[in-house]
């Protein structure tokens, strides 16, 4: 049954105006709060990978991606003044820099287009769930309260986050010791204004991010307990000068703080129709700058599927896949967050020794490149077997990945202009993607039609003529035997169930599984 209430984010961040860009374009009533008064004006995140590129591209961003990012060339790590290893990025797997406004005015202006805005200075003070729905309790502008009915309620209202508490969930983990401070300052003497630097010594860490406006990101290690208000200018020239490379001089420093690193995460982001994202549910090390990467797909992740279950396109059983499936790569990027963590803040010889090793080899022998590289563009994250996602089946030399998104291959409808394929498959339904080899005639057989008539809200195909995919063998599986391959890619361009039967019994049997739930799976 389609729901009648709006459904309510929390936090007016990227994670939640993703959340209701997303909602909203698929025609979902949304409401989204902030207790804040205005979006920050301070930088906070600063590294966009590209699987959060795509999404923001999705999203309408294209142009404001390339007027206000700056690619990153690479990562530059130096142990003592000695340089240890460089970490390059291809034009697949570069980041951009982007702050954190820069990327929140760009939703703020898709969510305007949509029809949205978010209400400032109303916080969420209750919540009260049954099986129908949640009753908010909303603190508004002049501070009295009223309270609200909601479908669902989405909590991307940060590490603090009221929904958790609310919803007495433990945010277990630990806390480092140490206190770290960040500017946003210009600095003269600095070269490769592509590439971020990481200085590891004795005397600590230093990380020097290069900003799209000429200005730099200095990330250190503070000596002792501070406060925002203590880190200086003057503060961060003494750390520059003692931790980095030498002959770097600060001025005009326009943010400062300081603050403690946690590696914490939610044993389950998800409560009845109440759902935790971003660092809500997860916080950790900036090392590898995931932290608002982990949150905007979090929420892209979520909001297909809630957009079905609202509209009544699929079952709430939908809505149980999100927990395994983001939950696992929570747990994947706070562990690989602590790990570098731990790493930059070795201090004796012969465990920077060890480390310093370690990184040159695996530089050089290709590690970096094709393990860390891949998992740090997002694109590598699996989703385990679950409503969502068929069981994996057995055989084969290159099967597709159950789980996985599907590669992105180049695609082209004219034999001219070619696109990666992930940015033209529809995202606002399931794809029925046919790869056709060489030689063998191109038609869909009759299941495949069969089930575009089954589900017609739900799926649409994509086997036009004309159609190439470069080069078609990139595609794992894809062209077995001279046979044609069906593909059921959801809406996030993930790999639902792959088939090489022209009965498709497999895609059948997951579609039986999805839309009609206590059906399984075999």
């Amino acid at each position: 049954m389609p729901e009648s209430h709006p459904v309510l984010v929390v936090g007016a961040g990227p994670v939640g105006l993703t959340a209701a860009a997303i909602l909203l374009g698929r025609g979902v009533d949304v409401r989204v709060i902030d207790r804040a008064s205005a979006p920050s004006e301070f930088s906070k995140a600063l590294l966009v990978w590209p699987r959060t590129l795509e999404v923001l591209r999705r999203l309408g961003g294209g142009r404001h991606i390339a007027e206000h990012g700056q690619d990153v060339a690479d990562f530059r790590y130096w142990s003592d003044g000695r340089p240890v290893c460089r970490i390059p990025f291809g034009a697949a797997t570069r980041p951009k820099i982007i702050i954190q406004p820069d990327v929140e005015a760009m939703l703020h202006s898709t969510l305007a287009e949509r029809g949205g805005k978010p209400e400032w200075q109303t916080s969420l003070t209750g919540l009260v769930q049954d099986e129908d729905g949640v009753t908010a309790t909303l603190r508004e502008p002049a501070g009295g309260t009223r309270t609200d009915r909601f479908s669902h309620v989405i909590g991307a209202d940060g590490a603090g986050s009221t929904v958790r508490g609310l919803l007495g969930l433990d945010f277990a983990g630990a806390t480092y010791p140490q206190t770290f401070v960040l500017g946003d300052t210009a600095v003269e003497g600095a070269s490769e204004p592509a590439s971020v630097h990481y200085y590891l010594s004795p005397r600590g860490v230093l990380v020097l991010v290069p900003l799209p406006n000429g200005r730099h990101r200095v990330f250190t290690a503070a000596p002792g307990d501070l406060t925002s208000d203590e880190v200086t200018l003057e503060l961060l020239q003494e750390l520059v000068d003692a931790r980095g490379p030498g002959g770097l001089r600060l001025h005009d420093l326009s943010w400062s703080a300081a603050f403690r690193i946690h590696a914490r995460h939610v044993e389950r982001p998800r409560d009845g129709r109440v759902f935790l994202a971003g660092d809500a549910a997860h916080i950790h090390s900036p090392a590898g700058g995931q932290g608002l990467n982990t949150g905007v797909t979090d929420a892209h992740n979520l909001a297909w599927k809630l957009a079905a279950v609202w509209h009544g396109d699929l079952p709430a059983t939908v809505l149980d896949s999100y927990e395994p499936e983001r939950a696992a790569v929570a747990r994947s990027v706070v562990r690989q967050a602590e790990a570098q963590t731990r790493a930059w803040l070795l201090k004796k010889p012969w465990q920077v020794a060890a480390r310093d090793l370690a990184a040159s080899a695996a530089a050089r022998t290709g590690v970096f490149d094709r393990h860390y590289v891949p998992w740090l563009t997002g694109a590598r994250h699996e989703y385990p077997a679950g409503p969502a996602v068929a069981p994996q089946s057995r055989g084969g030399r290159r099967p597709v990945r159950h789980g996985a998104l599907i590669p992105n291959v180049a695609v082209s409808t004219d034999g001219e202009v070619w696109r990666p394929i992930r940015d033209v498959l529809p995202d606002d339904r399931y794809t029925l993607l046919v790869t056709v080899p060489d030689g063998v005639d191109p038609r869909p057989g009759p299941a495949f039609f069969g089930l575009l008539r089954a589900y017609p809200r739900l799926i649409s195909g994509w086997a036009r003529a004309g159609t190439l995919l470069q080069p078609a063998g990139d595609l794992p599986g894809g062209t077995p035997a001279g046979r044609v391959a069906v593909t059921l890619i959801r809406p996030d361009h993930y790999v639902a169930v792959h088939d090489t039967d022209p009965t498709l019994p497999a895609i059948t049997r997951h579609l039986a599984a999805l839309t009609r739930p206590g059906k399984e799976e075999q």
